[in-house]
């Protein structure tokens, strides 16, 4: 720049000298060529400049994103940090790209120049070697994250087979369930029938004065459970006990209308000898 401005003063000193129209010109010319060569240079060292302050921003996103993967790696097995690490791992590749390519543009405009500089060749070199540093870094990183990646399938791997496994020990609870719960219903259950003599007959219920012998229709019974099972109506004014049960552990209660109705206040000593209960009624 100094070097423009006394060419500059030359030019006006030459022009107060001689004071000639044609030398004027002359000098004029020169003038305008000296300042678009200082406004070129100028453009130039601007253009630099900004390129530079893009790949400094560039190395500072790229920091940022590695201090978020470390930070997520500490807890990979979430399926969240996975995701955010694959996120930023992908930034991360995709900024180095761009910061190659815009150093390399970087170094092309430098050596493009018609005047070298060494302090520029000096800060392109710096940058050159922080993008290689920083490519071996991420190179590092992606390595950890690998093996994080096999830990964290062999968890989830670990995790599937235990489900599994909780799943076929729940199903096999639950069939055990069942099944004590089927034999629990079986050793609570009882059968009762009551019905005119007729009809016990007809059912063959009652033959030749036996109760239950022989070929009878089961499903002429009902089906209870002793537990739950405490008041029968007989819906009869006259009802008579054929099978045996502890006179103590029930009564045949009479309604308004006189008829019957069996209340068991004992169940487990009602059933205790028969589980069949078979009641005569008119």
């Amino acid at each position: 720049m100094k070097k423009v401005l006394f060419l500059a003063a030359i030019c006006a000193a030459v022009l107060t000298a001689c004071g000639g129209k044609g030398k004027s010109d002359q000098a004029n010319s020169e003038i305008d060529s000296l300042q678009n060569l200082v406004n070129e240079k100028n453009e130039v060292i601007n253009d630099m400049a900004e390129a530079i302050n893009e790949i400094q921003a560039g190395f500072q996103q790229i920091n940022e994103a590695e201090e978020r993967v470390n930070m997520l790696s500490q807890s990979a097995e979430r399926n969240s940090n996975v995701d955010n690490i694959r996120e930023n791992m992908q930034f991360i590749q995709e900024t180095m790209e761009a910061q190659r390519q815009k150093i390399a543009d970087l170094e092309a405009k430098f050596k493009a120049g018609s005047q070298q500089n060494s302090k520029l060749q000096n800060l392109i070199a710096g940058l050159n070697k922080q993008l290689e540093e920083k490519a071996q870094a991420i190179e590092a990183l992606t390595a950890q994250l690998a093996e994080k990646d096999v830990q964290i399938a062999a968890l989830n791997e670990n995790v599937k087979t235990l489900s599994a496994e909780n799943t076929a020990v729940k199903q096999q609870n639950d069939e055990t369930k069942q099944v004590v719960k089927k034999q629990d219903a079986e050793l609570n259950a009882a059968w009762y029938v009551f019905g005119t003599k007729k009809e016990l007959k007809e059912q063959k219920i009652l033959q030749n004065g036996d109760v239950l012998k022989g070929d009878y229709n089961k499903e002429y019974l009902t089906k209870i459970d002793i537990r739950t099972t405490r008041v029968i109506p007989l819906n009869s004014k006259s009802a008579k006990i054929l099978t045996t049960h502890p006179t103590e552990s029930y009564k045949l209660m009479k309604d308004s209308k006189g008829e019957y109705t069996l209340c068991i206040s004992d169940n487990v000593a009602f059933w205790s000898i028969s589980k069949y209960l078979v009641i005569q009624v008119k």
